[in-house]
């Protein structure tokens, strides 16, 4: 993708993280955090349950530790080189291959004097042993690009000195080794073992991602290893914490994963956040919008037909003249009626459209002469392409004419269709169904939400919004990841505007509103 070298609007990729590194430039970011798939998870770390992470999944553990460490390396190696002179990497790893992962990755890559810190996350959930000490903390080893300078911010992550390792504290300040030092008054600078707990099962932060990290985690990485305005990456997104931190810091970001659920229930995250929603279905507020918030994309492996046709039609002609591998045009004047060229040059029209017909050959091939007619002369010459239209199908008179141009006049015109650049399906269908369950006195009741998706792709998971509101057409998910399309509410009296979307296994979603009105107090007879 021609613009993913471009990093004024953060990102959301599908893909392998491999491959799209490949085509960022060198040194274009500022901290990359790392959380990949631990070797220890090599028999149950199938989350997401989609085709793109069962296919990474096989990959990954087709070999022992040595398979591991080998397809690891190669996209550490692509973090190195994409990474700032001033920049560090955070990988996160457990005791089953961080010794591994230093030596043979880290070390190798970044070099042992880059090393500055192996921080150890300290927590208290999970599953104890009776036959030695339960281990009960994360690695996360710290590297930077350079061993003379590195972005690092002590004041924005200072903690109390209470506690501090049994130094003495009093009102002049810290004795150590017998000298006094003034404290300072944000606090001291955290040791190398971080205990931040992790999350709660019932929190409003938990989203329903197994491995999900705490915020407070990331926000200490992010604020003292970068500032406001760095870019930052998450190469193994999973559920998104990483991008919905940076986002709240005010960082631009890039996020990556191979899974489709996992970029989609990070979008409906970060727009969760930019629309001032919180925690689960609230039903009686209506938070106020943020007024201001940074853009963000959202890169598929699939399209649909029904958005890109509805697309507003130069954004259009810039981002499939983009995905062609050209330029689009800016002027939107003094163009011929042209919409962008390819590397070479060669001009192209893009039509946002089926069916088009022999008219828009004619009027092509006259402007494209027009253009430039040394370069029209010179494809000619060499029986190359004189100009591409890109529609989305083409009728049997364009085709006919661009034939007759050919064999009569050696003019050589390419008809593109947009499905040949990039892959279209059709977004999942859906309904929802809805019973009342139960209702007391009050007028208070107890409603069952169904929703149904279909999808040839198959249906990953539903978002639902239960504050949607139909005037500013935003979806702001209170329950974000929903398997099973079902949930029950209890609706006080008054009218409700219900969304829910579905999300299939390509990425691609639909949705479905519901206006529904609750009736005042039950009569006794």
């Amino acid at each position: 993708m021609a613009d993913e070298l471009e990093f004024s609007v953060n990102k959301l990729i599908l893909g392998d993280n491999l491959e799209i590194l490949k085509t960022f430039a060198n040194e274009t970011v500022d901290l990359i955090y790392l959380d990949p798939p631990f070797f220890s998870n090599r028999n149950y770390e199938i989350i997401w349950g989609d085709s793109g992470e069962i296919r990474s999944f096989q990959d990954r553990w087709a070999g022992g530790i040595s398979h591991y460490i080998e397809w690891l390396k190669e996209r550490v190696e692509q973090m190195h080189r994409v990474l700032k002179s001033t920049g560090s990497i955070f990988l996160h790893c457990d005791w089953h291959a961080d010794a591994y992962i230093r030596v043979y990755i880290l070390d190798k890559i970044f070099g042992e004097d880059r090393f500055q810190n192996a921080l150890i996350w300290c927590y208290r959930q999970g599953g104890r042993s009776n036959n030695n000490f339960g281990q009960k903390h994360d690695t996360i080893f710290w590297y930077s690009k350079t061993k003379k300078k590195w972005t690092f911010n002590a004041d924005p992550v200072r903690v109390p000195y209470e506690g501090s390792g049994g130094y003495q504290t009093s009102g002049k300040g810290v004795t150590i080794k017998g000298k006094i030092y003034k404290p300072n008054e944000l606090g001291k600078i955290p040791e190398d073992w971080w205990d931040i707990p992790a999350i709660p099962p019932m929190s409003k932060e938990r989203i329903g991602y197994p491995t999900q990290k705490p915020e407070s985690l990331m926000e200490r990485i992010i604020k003292c290893a970068s500032n406001e305005g760095d870019i930052i990456l998450d190469p193994f997104m999973g559920g998104g914490t990483t991008i919905a931190v940076a986002d709240k810091l005010n960082r631009r970001w890039i996020g990556i994963d191979q899974s489709p659920m996992a970029v989609k229930v990070t979008e409906f995250r970060i727009n969760k956040y930019q629309t001032g929603g919180e925690g689960q279905a609230n039903l009686d507020s209506d938070a106020d919008e943020k007024i201001f918030y940074a853009p963000f994309v959202v890169r598929l492996q699939k399209y649909d037909y029904d958005t890109l046709r509805n697309k507003e039609a130069f954004d259009f002609e810039s981002w499939i003249v983009q995905q062609f591998g050209g330029t689009g045009n800016l002027k939107q004047r003094g163009d011929f009626g042209l919409d962008g060229k390819t590397a070479n040059g060669i001009p192209i029209q893009v039509k946002r459209s089926d069916n088009i017909g022999r008219n828009v050959i004619d009027n092509f091939k006259s402007a494209v002469e027009r253009y430039d007619k040394n370069l029209y002369a010179k494809s000619m010459k060499a029986k190359k392409p004189v100009g591409y239209i890109i529609a989305f199908s083409f009728g049997k008179g364009a085709v006919e004419e661009v034939s007759r141009l050919n064999t009569e006049d050696n003019i050589i015109i390419k008809l593109v269709k947009v499905e040949d650049i990039v892959p279209l399906a059709v977004k999942p269908a859906i309904g929802v169904h809805i019973t009342e369950l139960s209702r007391d006195e009050k007028g208070i009741r107890q409603i069952e939400f169904t929703a149904k998706g279909d999808s040839p792709a198959g249906i990953e998971f539903y978002s639902w919004d239960f504050n949607y509101r139909p005037d500013k057409k935003k979806f702001n998910a209170g329950i974000i990841m929903d398997k099973e399309g079902k949930q029950i509410v209890s609706l006080k009296p008054g009218t409700y505007h219900i969304a829910v979307k579905v999300v299939d296994n390509d990425g691609l979603e639909n949705m479905e509103t519901v206006k529904l009105t609750v009736n005042g107090k039950v009569k006794r007879g």
